[in-house]
């Protein structure tokens, strides 16, 4: 990505002054009589979003007025940088307790473009900051930039083999290790629910299992497993056409996972990494798996196909029983899993699962601290009843009394998770409104928060 956020700048930096509403008034009292008549003729009240450019006497922009609203956050700045015209920026006032750090990275998210497909590009504004760790802002956002990439980008680019790619570069690049299973390989290597979701698909975009090992022996293990269905068209439960437009985005939580532990990896943390990430297309073929197809697991757990369309709780399953193997000290999964959890609390606060309090809280206080909202939700035990199979160990679909979908399909992972401490994240990696900041499509969810409690878990 091009870098929207330097420690210099070639020329003179234009001012911002961050403002919150209720000290706006008192700081337009303090400035020259034209540009506080300026921003009252512009109704320019410190409102969150609320952005003014004061040109001076020769016409070009002097500084920048920007309003931040009733409460101080560094993520109010990627609106910022979705408004500011070219040029280079500073902050020359914010109000106290913001980080530089935060707004930086903050900045650098809200200048997120997915452009690969259009001939015209524009040019953006660059915020010059001086005396943080750039490394790390760059890091972070980078990573992030390359899980909305791979969301963005359609399924006839972004396939099982593409994923693999990814993975492949960023194991070089950190020095990991990388082993792929494919095809009927999957079988030999007791894969069998991963084969079973993704043998439909046509040879060149066929299932394979990615798992990339980093850090030093003796460190503790941090499993992260992404499911990576690359299209889901419900299999032969197929979805309607409204329901399989945005399928694309159902390798969301691969690309997450790969963006995580790029993070990890970039910061050297002080533990060993194993991204684990099924890789599937849920294509319709004449070896499609069947609605009450009995598939093997890695396990060992028979699983009744209620549902072809409940595919990526497959994949996870045997993902999970691998992580369960390196005796991992913390597993985290990430899926764009259920609609259910929309119906619930909707696009922008993807549900969390865990049995472990100290985990969740870990969790809550990283979460709160870089602003990436989630919600923790229960592992009610009274709907465990609900995923028995007549004729297998479980079903994954759970029967209609229950209706709590998320909930449901996350005690079906639980019972192939390890049994040290977890968490199930059903995120949406998706913008459906788009906003200043928040473009419409791709999005990350989570994993910064989850970088933030990693560091400060093995830290």
């Amino acid at each position: 990505m091009t870098e929207v956020v330097v420690d210099h700048a070639e020329g003179a930096a234009i001012p911002v002054h961050a403002l919150l509403e209720r000290e706006t008034a008192a700081f337009l009292e303090g400035r020259a009589a034209f540009v506080k008549a300026f921003a009252e003729l512009s109704g320019f009240k410190g409102k969150a979003g609320q952005l003014l450019v004061v040109p001076d006497t020769a016409g070009a922009v002097d500084r920048v007025l920007y309003g931040l609203g009733e409460r101080a956050e560094a993520q109010g700045f990627r609106a910022l940088a979705a408004k500011l015209p070219a040029g280079d920026y500073k902050i020359a006032s914010a109000p106290a307790g913001l980080v530089p750090d935060e707004i930086a990275l903050a900045f650098a998210l809200g200048s997120y473009r997915f452009d690969r497909y259009k001939k015209k590009r524009e040019t953006q504004p660059r915020l010059v900051v001086e005396g943080i760790d750039i490394a790390r802002v760059r890091d972070i956002a980078h990573a992030c930039a390359l899980a909305r990439d791979m969301v963005n980008t359609p399924p006839n680019d972004m396939g099982p083999l593409q994923i693999e790619t990814i993975a492949r570069e960023i194991a070089e690049q950190f020095g990991a290790t990388i082993t792929v299973t494919t095809g009927e390989g999957l079988l030999e290597a007791n894969y069998p629910a991963v084969h079973a979701v993704g043998r439909a698909a046509v040879p060149e975009r066929g299932p394979r299992m990615i798992e990339i090992q980093w850090g030093e022996a003796g460190k503790p293990l941090v499993a992260l497993v992404g499911k990576g269905v690359v299209f889901d068209t419900g299999g032969l439960d197929i979805k309607p056409a409204a329901g399989m437009r945005l399928m694309k985005k159902d390798m969301g939580g691969a690309a997450h996972a790969l963006a995580l532990g790029r993070m990890i990896m970039a910061a050297r943390l002080p533990v060993r990494l194993a991204v684990l990430v099924p890789a599937v297309e849920n294509a319709i073929s004449g070896d499609a798996m069947r609605p009450g197809d009995v598939l093997d697991s890695r396990k060992g757990l028979s699983i009744e196909v209620g549902n072809t369309d409940a595919e990526g709780r497959l994949i996870l399953a045997d993902a999970l029983t691998r992580a369960a193997e390196l005796d991992p000290a913390l597993t985290l999964d990430l899926a764009t899993l259920t609609g259910a959890a929309r119906m619930a609390l909707g696009p922008q606060l993807p549900p969390f699962y865990t049995d472990d309090e100290e985990l969740a809280g870990q969790i809550e206080a990283a979460m709160n601290a870089v602003g990436d909202p989630m919600w923790r939700m229960p592992l009610w035990k009274g709907y465990v009843d609900s995923l028995d199979s007549d004729v297998a160990d479980v079903k994954n679909d759970s029967d209609a009394w229950a209706q709590a979908g998320s909930i449901t399909a996350a005690l079906f992972l639980q019972k192939f998770a390890p049994s040290g401490p977890w968490a199930h994240f059903d995120i949406f990696a998706w913008n459906p409104r788009g906003r200043p900041g928040w473009p419409s499509g791709g999005e990350v969810q989570a994993i910064r928060a989850l970088f933030r409690m990693i560091e400060a878990r093995f830290g």
